[in-house]
């Protein structure tokens, strides 16, 4: 009897810790990644970083060789967070002098923009001036527990234009960590490598994290790896968050998200500061030991991207800006131009300016999801669209050594340009065993009788597709069935769609994106998550009949 008894209270207790679980599904899924990264990675306390130290003197003087390469690259920087470009954000005291300063010493790109609306994309595209949709990279990777929780956290009834999530996929995709860029890509850490640079990697990666796919394995010396996402603990003194409680990816993103980075490869470890600042102190240790070599550096921020986090410092140094969201989006821009400007205040100081190219640029728009509507004004459309607002990025280069001050370059321009132009900077050759997509700039940055041919520019995810082509773009959807064709040299904010009305011109184009996308291979991954995009309101605004909006694959 006794033994009945224990038996039917183990049964209903086992009932009640089932039906407990089964209530907290959602919120167990929603802190999954978190409390497995946790065990699976344990974070030392921060300690020193081992940069390689070069030679102890110069082999040749600066001008006597290859110009060092330094590209930094913002996360979700819009163009309008520039002053160069929009005007930005000066009229709230947050302009960006340092990053204006490159455009004002070397040129500003007025047409310049990012090899596709997305992270990974784009960084594949500029690390290897090719589309990579060529090699099966062609859309972001996702955790699968974001896919099952996103199922939940965007089932809003109010939504007129559902998510879709194909649980399937999602369940039968690799790890997040094996999705990433083949190592059968040519970088361009691997060709500068070829010609004796030392090459370093800091921040972001977003590439894939398995041995093969890590910067090590793709041409990179060293790297100061970004293993999560927080730019400071979340209950930190030093830090002030802006959670968006609209945004299903915001609440995935919280409880998730780590303090960590590694070297080479090695243990996570804790950063000593926040993240930009963090960063931007490895970069001045990284040039300072490797002054007397040429040397390629990526400086590749993780500021702007959400989660919105601003050093306490810069969001006190805003107290005139009222709403909290606004000001700690501008103190986090605030970090990532001071980071340029320590930067180029220490190649100055080491006399290493004049024969320095140093690139700034974005990976695509700022994203509509921050809810912060200024981002990419004047442009239509957010990141995860093909929309303007989504590919025209901040765009500036200097090399005072070669490129004339004050030099302006209207052209389009695309991140898959940067390879060409500064391995041809380093006198080394394209590979020939395949497509290279992008330009050598140089020839038109440095002698104004040479000008650029019309070239189209294209993008890709899935079946929604872009192409640019001597000042009119084309933009076509499966999500909705529709088209948008725009004449940017007339329209450059895209307000009146063409495509009924110029049917040659639509012809065109479409042949333009047929030929370019016939026989490009599968992607390596699945899209498992179709995310419905408006493109002139952020995603706080309410949805009416007649938005216009796009899917985005993912």
């Amino acid at each position: 009897m006794k033994i009945a008894k224990s038996v039917k209270i183990a049964a209903l207790v086992m009932l009640a810790l089932v039906g407990l679980v089964y209530a907290n599904r959602i919120l167990i899924l929603q802190y999954s990644l978190g409390w497995y990264t946790d065990i699976r990675f344990p974070r030392e306390a921060n300690h020193a970083v081992p940069w390689e130290h070069g030679p102890a003197t110069p082999e040749k003087p600066i001008h006597q060789r290859p110009p060092n390469v330094i590209v930094i690259l913002a996360d979700d920087l819009g163009i309008n967070d520039v002053t160069t470009h929009g005007g930005g954000h000066a009229a709230e005291g947050v302009p960006t002098p340092a990053i204006d300063a490159i455009g004002n010493a070397g040129v500003r790109f007025d047409n310049g923009y990012a090899g596709s609306a997305v992270c990974t994309v784009s960084r594949a595209a500029m690390l290897t001036g090719r589309y990579p949709w060529r090699f099966g990279v062609e859309f972001t990777p996702t955790p699968g527990a974001m896919a099952r929780v996103a199922g939940q956290l965007y089932a809003n009834p109010n939504r007129l234009n559902k998510v879709r999530i194909d649980q399937d996929k999602a369940k039968a995709s690799k790890d997040f960590n094996d999705l990433g860029m083949p190592a059968s890509e040519k970088t361009m850490a691997e060709l500068l490598k070829e010609r004796g640079y030392h090459t370093l990697h800091i921040g972001k990666w977003h590439l894939g994290s398995t041995p093969d796919m890590r910067p090590g394995n793709q041409g990179f010396d060293e790297t100061l790896f970004m293993e999560s996402g927080l730019y400071l603990p979340e209950k930190s003194p030093d830090v002030v968050n802006s959670k968006q409680d609209f945004d299903p990816i915001d609440k995935f993103l919280w409880p998730n998200m780590r303090f960590g980075v590694s070297y080479n490869g090695g243990k996570w470890f804790e950063p000593a500061k926040y993240l930009t600042d963090y960063y931007t102190d490895e970069a001045v240790t990284a040039i300072q030991r490797n002054k007397h070599r040429p040397f390629f550096m990526f400086l590749a921020h993780w500021g702007v991207h959400t989660p919105l986090q601003a050093a306490k410092a810069d969001y006190d140094a805003l107290s005139h800006i009222k709403d909290h969201r606004q000001r700690v989006y501008l103190a986090m821009i605030r970090a990532v131009d001071r980071s340029v400007g320590r930067v180029l205040q220490t190649l100055k100081d080491e006399g290493l300016a004049d024969n320095t190219i140093v690139i700034f640029t974005s990976d695509n728009g700022a994203p509509g999801y921050i809810g912060l509507p200024e981002v990419n004004k004047p442009y239509r459309g957010w990141k995860l669209t093909f929309f303007e607002g989504g590919l025209r990025v901040p765009y500036v280069a200097q090399w005072p050594a070669k490129i004339p001050a004050g030099t302006r370059y209207g052209q389009p321009v695309s991140n898959i340009d940067i390879l060409p132009t500064v391995l041809s900077a380093a006198g080394g050759s394209l590979p020939t065993d395949r497509p290279i997509d992008g330009v050598n700039l140089l020839p038109y940055l440095t002698d104004k009788h040479q000008q650029q041919a019309v070239r189209p520019l294209f993008w890709r995810d899935g079946p929604y597709r872009a192409v640019q082509a001597d000042g009119w773009k084309l933009i076509s959807s499966q999500q909705p069935p529709k088209q948008w064709l725009f004449n940017l040299k007339e329209d450059p904010t895209e307000k009146k769609n063409l495509a009924s009305q110029d049917t040659a011109k639509l012809a065109y184009m479409t042949h333009l994106l047929d030929k370019h996308h016939a026989n490009m291979p599968p992607a390596l991954w699945p899209s498992f998550i179709e995310l419905p995009i408006s493109i002139d309101k952020t995603l706080d605004q309410p949805e009416l009949a007649g938005d216009e909006y796009t899917y985005w694959y993912n």
